[in-house]
This record gives structure tokens, C-alpha cells and sequence, in this order.
């Protein structure tokens, strides 16, 4: 079978037109669509190998330009220059937290409690708080998630 744009215009276009109508609801947009895989057909044809895949390709082609043009719809607005990141109310949101949980690491056991205040409450890496209190990186580890069960339990 030899193929060419016409062939494929007469096995595909009213299928093609109604594939991209049921994914877009402009008609001049479906119509821009239709256009656009017709270039790609035409460009690319002779890069199709085997003459049996020619409906997964012609409809690969259709979803890939659905997808561009969807991607170049997509709004963009300039930012004003006046933006200005908020501010919060009160400056000290992180100490007041870290306060509130302090109070709840109470009912931890002490090496629990250590382990998951030099590692959450102070940002200290795993292998930092393994270095402090002695332990390897997987005990650190392991030691900060029970801390972290055993709060949330709690």
C-alpha cells in the first residue's frame, strides 16, 4: 500500500475532525488542530516503518497536537512589579511552634526526646544527631521515627 496525505486525508478525516472535537470545544481551534496534524502527517509519513501501525500513528499524532495546543492556550500573566511576598503577622510563627512542641515532647523517654529535638526542633542532619549522641546513621534514624510515632501517638 502505497501512502500518502491523500489516503490518509480519505480513511481519516471525519474520525480525526470528531476525535478532536470530542477533546475541544472550539471549532476553529479544531479545525486549526486538524491542519496542523495534516503538516505532520504529511512531513513525517515517510517515517513510518510498518503500513499496519499507520491508525495508532495518525491518532498519536492527533493526541500530541491536542496536548501543544492546550500547552500553548494556557494563560500567562505578567506579575506586578509591586508583589511583595507577605509577611506573617507574627515574626516568630517557627519559635512559637517549636515551643508548643517542646511541651509535647515531655511524655517522650530522654533519648527519644534528644534525638528528635536535635533533628527537627535545631534541623540538624540524621548523620549530625548520629554524631552527637553516639549512635550509627541508621540508629539516628530509627531512633527520630519512634520519637516521631511515639509524639504522634501521644
Amino acid at each position: 500500500m502505497i501512502l500518502n496525505l491523500d489516503v490518509v486525508y480519505r480513511d481519516f478525516d471525519n474520525s480525526l475532525r470528531k476525535f478532536i472535537r470530542s477533546r475541544v470545544a472550539d471549532y476553529d481551534i479544531t479545525e486549526d488542530i486538524l491542519q496542523e496534524v495534516y503538516i505532520k502527517i504529511h512531513t513525517s509519513i515517510g517515517s513510518l516503518r510498518d503500513t499496519k501501525r499507520l491508525t495508532p500513528w495518525v491518532y498519536q499524532i492527533t493526541r500530541n497536537a491536542i496536548i501543544d495546543q492546550y500547552r500553548r492556550a494556557r494563560p500567562e500573566s505578567e506579575l506586578p512589579e509591586n508583589l511583595v511576598a507577605p509577611q506573617p503577622e507574627e515574626p516568630d510563627v517557627y519559635a512559637n511552634l517549636a515551643a508548643s512542641i517542646r511541651g509535647m515532647m515531655n511524655c517522650l523517654p530522654g533519648e527519644y526526646r534528644q534525638a528528635l529535638e536535635l533533628a527537627d526542633l535545631q534541623g540538624m542532619k540524621q548523620k549530625e544527631v548520629a554524631e552527637q549522641i553516639g549512635l550509627s546513621v541508621s540508629g539516628a534514624k530509627s531512633r527520630i521515627q519512634r520519637a516521631r510515632q511515639k509524639l504522634k501517638q501521644a
